[in-house]
């Protein structure tokens, strides 16, 4: 599988309009401005391919990402403060519909900024995940914003923070440097061949 060869296929916005799930799905999931555009991107070796806004929030929609063997699959931010009630809610129900949709969702990449504690809501995201009995692993983003000690700090509270969350796996990533980037797309890959 190239990831190379990725193209936009769709984009959803309403539950009626999510395309058949035909292959492997890997699901993107984080809070607004995590960084998860910016992840995909560079899994994808591409510069735009997903769109990066400045401004968080931007994204309503479920994003569709083609790799012919499987399909990457970015959902709406959660927990940015500056949209309405209304199409907070709207975003909320479009991606509990995807997750309990039944798809043939592989793995799911939460997202989390690995400067700062998990929020209250991506604790809830992977409460979710382990009820839900999704194969997942946190992707601690913008790892090169940190210096050693800040590093091993933080890398201390997150492994405290899911002490509890058995065989969990944590990978640190920077789009700048590359960190992360081969281990998420062996993961990616094995979950994507093991169909």
């Amino acid at each position: 599988m190239k990831f190379e060869d990725a193209f936009f296929e769709f984009a959803a916005g309403r539950l009626d309009q999510l395309p058949e799930s035909t292959v492997p799905e890997i699901v993107f999931s984080g809070r607004s401005n995590v960084g998860k555009s910016t992840l995909i991107n560079k899994l994808l070796n591409r510069k735009s391919l997903a769109r990066v806004s400045a401004t968080p929030g931007k994204t309503g929609t479920i994003n569709f990402y083609n790799l012919k063997d499987c399909r990457l699959v970015d959902l709406p931010g959660y927990g940015y403060a500056k949209v309405s009630q209304s199409e907070k809610l709207r975003w909320a129900e479009l991606v509990e519909g995807y997750l309990n949709a039944r798809r043939n969702v592989k793995l799911v990449i939460q997202i989390v900024d690995m400067r700062h504690s998990p929020t209250i809501d991506d604790l809830h995201m992977i409460d979710f995940l382990l009820n839900s009995d999704f194969n997942f692993l946190v992707a601690a983003t913008k790892s090169d914003k940190l210096n050693k000690t800040e590093r091993i700090k933080q890398l201390e509270v997150l492994d405290e923070t899911f002490s509890e969350v058995e065989d969990m796996k944590l990978i640190p990533f920077s789009a700048v440097n590359g960190e992360g980037v081969e281990e998420i797309k062996n993961m990616i890959l094995t979950q994507c061949d093991n169909q």
